[in-house]
């Protein structure tokens, strides 16, 4: 019987998980993030038996970045510049395949969401181009064209986008160290703690913070529909929890687009159109194990 891995990788913490669908994972262990070299010891040692004994097939690996995702690249498997200390150039891919030994895949938490949420969910298949937006400590966009995960000069990073910033009402610098006030300065979990001195999941929603959030969400998803006309969008991550944000997100999307799509999901169909993920929080790590299946049929 084969096995699959998947890893998602994150700033926080780390998700182990052996399956071989979303209705059988077998294994799962979550641990926090610490260094390099204790996070990926815990790693190798959870999966190794499981490759030891031959029953793992292949690795997906679903990581926070950004990331080298170029083959032809001599830091393939890196992650590059990220602010999380100690992480800047280490070679994740690399590490994990040697140590393991077996075929991995190697992509990004967001695009390895979108996958998953496009190749286990039966009425996602045929939705292409596919996003998965997800705001949680920070904010990511994964992009499904032509069935697999977008790639380019390095990969999609909207969560960076520049938005319409008005100081009078919002006088908040942004968290971003690179831009300040991108989408992820100002609308990711870490901005509202840091703005408004709680996190989100303390917040009532008659606070000011929630107006302000979905103001910039729905502008970012504004952006995100001009640029890749996706047929269907998950906004999913701990943020996008908060019971009353994704309705008001839908209703602010509609009002700032002001007719000019002119498509029925974006208007009577906008509920089936930007939804939640069907996969819960296992996206990023089903969306792993889906892409150890792809790179293992391509071995």
């Amino acid at each position: 019987m084969k096995l699959f891995g998947g890893i998602e990788a994150g700033g926080t913490k780390f998700v182990c998980m052996i399956g071989q669908d979303p209705a059988h994972v077998l294994a799962e262990e979550r641990f926090a993030t610490t260094t390099p070299e204790e996070t990926l010891g815990r790693v190798v040692a959870f999966f190794a038996p499981y490759a030891k004994s031959s029953s793992l097939a292949a690795l997906g690996i679903a990581s926070f970045g950004p990331l080298d995702l170029n083959r032809n690249s001599p830091t393939y498997g890196y992650i590059t510049t990220t602010p999380k200390p100690g992480w800047s150039q280490v070679d994740l891919y690399g590490e994990i395949q040697r140590r393991l030994n077996i075929p991995v895949a190697f992509d990004t938490d967001v695009n390895a969401a979108a996958f998953g949420e496009q190749y286990w969910i039966p009425e996602n298949r045929t939705l292409d181009p596919f996003l998965y937006v997800t705001v949680g400590t920070g904010i990511g966009v994964g992009v499904i064209v032509n069935g697999a995960p977008l790639h380019g000069l390095v990969h999609a990073e909207a969560g960076h986008f520049a938005l319409p910033h008005d100081w009078q009402r919002d006088p908040f610098p942004g968290v971003c160290p690179y831009h300040g006030d991108c989408l992820e300065g100002l609308a990711s979990g870490f901005s509202m703690s840091q703005r408004w001195g709680q996190g989100p999941e303390s917040l009532p929603h008659s606070h000011p913070a929630w107006d302000l959030e979905t103001d910039y969400l729905a502008f970012a998803l504004v952006n995100l529909i001009y640029a890749y006309s996706p047929q269907r969008i998950i906004l999913g991550g701990g943020v996008s929890q908060h019971p009353a944000l994704l309705n008001d997100t839908r209703c602010k999307v509609r009002q700032f687009m002001n007719g000019y799509v002119q498509s029925p999901m974006l208007m009577d169909g906008i509920d089936k159109y930007i939804i939640s993920p069907a996969l819960g929080n296992r996206s990023g790590g089903l969306g792993a194990i889906a892409m150890a299946m792809e790179v293992e049929r391509q071995t």
